[in-house]
């Protein structure tokens, strides 16, 4: 269990402690960076909007389609070594943008592979954390970590994109791509700096004959099997694809139909942000009061109501207001939700599928964002962004009947040993394990 520490703040450890400034570095990094490599391509490589427009659909469908086989082999091996060496190979893919744009040398298709490498990393590495988190704590402090986390990302929301752009106006097109691929070698650092005694046994395959496309496929199959995973599952990748499909389109029209200026437009964004923060600190006490699953349902109703009235805003200060009430609101049942559904999925996932499933959920997002990107876009240029915002915001607010309200499946825990059950701490486990001592049924991860 969490400690107590200062004023009733709880301490989850020095290695969550490490494993808190390394998913900071990144996030922050990534924020910074936010769109760099579409802004590349049209400060540095003159690209039109299909080449940008291919550009991020390229990134998300091929990087979702590299990362495939990763699920399984994620599974299979160490989960720290893995979260380290992803962030390497991100800093060494992302690093070599500013040396080829040094050279001269930079191109479409350099800033097309990147992405794909990066695309495939960042799934591979969500998955190795979110296994690792589960061994690292006792469930009951699973919340409070993800809730961390969920904070610290709407901070980074907050303020990279602004201080990016500044930094994108003051040193150069690439500046953000420098300092993104930094952040992951600072992210790798922090990572390392936790120490190899707290790494879980890895898990491995029951029967040697299960490998390939069938140990690919079945973090989906154990999705489609749990009922609880599979509302969640469908519900998620709905709303969230939706959200981030129509961003384009929001974008088009506030700055281009409704003329509002570009810091009008950054800061109808950038404020609202504050709810997710507020969000993520009121996730724990409403879960301790009123329990994970009505937290989990009411959140997730409450998200579904607000980006319907996207398509109402208007030109004008009074816009403006309705536009930051509308995020506000939005991102602060997000904020709620987001750390309660992560701690849900946790639990209800089985040990040793936990990378596998993540996997999986990650390649969906990523391949439904690609495809519905295309979709609305297509459709905002017959009726017009309005129109295209109101349908996908009609279209949200029927995803509460995907939420899991007649949920009776009790946790999943697989059959490996977690370290909150034994509480024997993973060093000594680790010097076990390196001086030939007795093993550990091989199941699972803990």
């Amino acid at each position: 269990m969490g400690r107590v520490k200062g004023r009733g703040r709880r301490s989850l450890g020095r290695e969550f402690g490490w494993l808190w400034l390394s998913y900071g570095a990144g996030t922050l990094g990534s924020r910074l960076a936010l769109d760099a490599f579409q802004l590349v391509a049209i400060l540095v490589l003159g690209s039109g909007t299909v080449e940008v427009s291919v550009l991020a659909a390229v990134g998300l469908a091929a990087g979702s389609l590299v990362a495939l086989p990763l699920g399984p082999w994620v599974e299979f091996r160490r989960k720290r070594p893995v979260m380290i060496g992803t962030d390497v190979l991100r800093f060494l893919a992302l690093l070599s943008v500013p040396v080829a744009y040094g050279l001269g040398v930079l191109g479409f298709v350099q800033l097309a592979v990147v992405s794909v490498i990066v695309t495939a990393a960042n799934i591979a590495f969500t998955a190795a954390s979110g296994a690792y988190l589960k061994a690292l704590l006792p469930p009951a402090d699973l919340l409070v970590a993800n809730g961390r986390f969920e904070a610290t990302q709407w901070t980074a929301t907050a303020v990279g994109p602004p201080l990016g752009g500044a930094a994108i106006g003051v040193f150069g097109p690439v500046t953000t791509v420098v300092l993104d691929a930094f952040s992951h070698l600072l992210s790798a650092l922090g990572l390392r700096a936790i120490g190899p005694g707290h790494e879980p046994p890895r898990a491995r395959p029951v029967d040697a004959r299960r490998s390939g496309p069938r140990e690919a496929m079945e973090g989906w199959r154990h999705i489609l099997r749990r009922p609880p995973l599979r509302l969640l599952f469908f519900n998620t990748i709905l709303v969230n694809s939706l959200i981030m499909a129509t961003a384009p389109l929001l974008a088009v029209l506030l700055l281009r139909d409704l003329g509002f200026a570009p810091w009008q437009y950054g800061l109808a964004f950038a404020v609202p942000c504050l709810g997710g923060l507020l969000g993520s600190r009121l996730a724990p006490p409403l879960v301790a009061r009123f329990g994970q699953r009505r937290v989990l349902l009411a959140s997730g109703t409450v998200r579904a109501c607000w980006p319907v009235g996207l398509a109402g805003v208007q030109p004008g200060w009074w816009g403006l207001a309705l536009l930051v009430v509308i995020e506000f609101g939005l991102i602060t049942s997000m904020g709620v939700f987001n750390p309660v559904f992560a701690t849900y999925r946790l639990r209800h996932t089985a040990d040793d599928r936990v990378a596998r499933t993540l996997t999986a959920w990650t390649i969906t997002k990523g391949a439904t964002v690609a495809v519905l990107t295309v979709c609305w876009g297509l459709l905002a240029n017959t009726t017009g962004p309005r129109t295209a915002l109101a349908l996908a915001g009609a279209l949200i607010l029927a995803t509460p009947l995907l939420l899991p309200w007649r949920d009776g499946a009790p946790p999943a825990h697989g059959t490996g040993t977690s370290r909150a059950s034994t509480r024997r701490p993973l060093r000594t486990i680790g010097r076990r394990a390196a001086s030939g001592g007795p093993r550990r049924r091989r199941t699972g991860p803990p």
